[in-house]
């Protein structure tokens, strides 16, 4: 398959720093909660990489930018109305994304849409609120942000938002809206990287904003603490192929924030693969520590491999849901 004209980057990503090894000194497997606590915690490294993180402005086309260091990508549409961001960051990135917000324009954050729950791409609603914008998202968003959230592969529970923080115009399953001249075509996926991701489609515009549904050259992190599975995540994968055409530009939820059709043609690719690898070793009755031996993976590690979700730590994610 020919290399998309939107290459990934890894040094991309937000989550820098965040630990990768999942054996212990003895070559032993280590267990995602086991790593994570023995390295130094996943969440308190993600928010302390991104309270120093620069925030990068990629301009797309027709006033839409990305804002890429802040946790998940953050798309703003800018019009003579105001602002519309797809995604709020993580809070403590706040003084560098009210920069990036200001370099784009005197205009006020009118509306602001919640892919889905996780801090990394929600936390930043905290402060956002007191710029007064109505918030959207899918129901399920506002669900899990509104009581306290545990995700075992983290060995984490996140607090729920402030009242005021909350998602007030909610959604079950498409919602259309006409925003300064430009319609959003919002669409919940059913269960995927979680049970509340949404994709947001700026339609004139031919934009796709598909969150963490896809991660662009790096292995995703499903969260089944929240519905999420590998199967769901596929399901996500090839509802955004059939919605994407070569012309639309892609933003993925990680990894270098402008992509297209293309890359997300190889990123559900590889999912199927991986899947299909770790489902047939399951069934020979292999242990996940036979499995991970086995490196399923292996064909796609050079490119997918190299940061935040190792081989081992995603092979492991995926042998949980076949």
């Amino acid at each position: 398959m020919a290399p998309s004209k939107f290459q990934p980057s890894h040094s991309s990503v937000c989550l820098c720093g965040t630990p990768g090894a999942t054996f212990g000194a003895n070559g032993t497997w280590l267990s995602p909660r086991r790593s994570f606590a023995k390295a130094r915690g996943i969440v308190e490294t993600i928010k302390s990489e991104a309270a120093r993180a620069p925030i990068t402005i990629h301009h797309l086309r027709g006033g839409i930018s990305v804002l890429e260091g802040s946790g998940g990508n953050i798309a703003v549409l800018s019009g003579r109305d105001g602002k519309v961001l797809v995604d709020a960051g993580i809070a403590v990135s706040r003084p560098q994304v009210a920069t990036a917000l200001a370099t784009l324009g005197p205009e006020p954050v009118t509306h602001l849409v919640n892919t889905h729950w996780h801090f990394d791409h929600a936390d930043g609603n905290g402060w956002l609120h007191e710029l007064s914008p109505t918030i959207i998202a899918h129901e399920n968003t506002r669900r899990h942000l509104s009581t306290t959230q545990r995700v075992d592969d983290w060995d984490f529970d996140f607090a729920p938002l402030p009242e005021a923080a909350l998602p007030t115009e909610l959604f079950a399953t498409d919602l259309r809206l006409s925003l300064d001249g430009t319609t959003l075509g919002l669409r919940h996926y059913g269960p995927a990287h979680t049970d509340s991701d949404i994709s947001v489609h700026f339609e004139e515009l031919d934009v796709l904003h598909v969150a963490d549904t896809y991660w662009n050259g790096i292995y995703p992190f499903i969260d089944y603490s929240t519905g999420g599975s590998i199967d769901g995540s596929i399901r996500a994968a090839e509802a955004n192929l059939a919605q994407a055409t070569e012309n639309t530009i892609v933003i993925p939820g990680h990894g270098f924030p402008v992509s297209d059709r293309a890359g997300l043609q190889r990123f559900r690719d590889m999912l199927v693969t991986v899947r299909d690898q770790v489902a047939g070793l399951k069934a020979e009755g292999r242990s996940l520590e036979e499995i991970v031996a086995a490196r399923p993976t292996a064909a796609f590690d050079e490119v997918w491999g190299q940061f935040v979700i190792t081989p081992a730590l995603f092979t492991r994610l995926v042998h949980e849901g076949v």
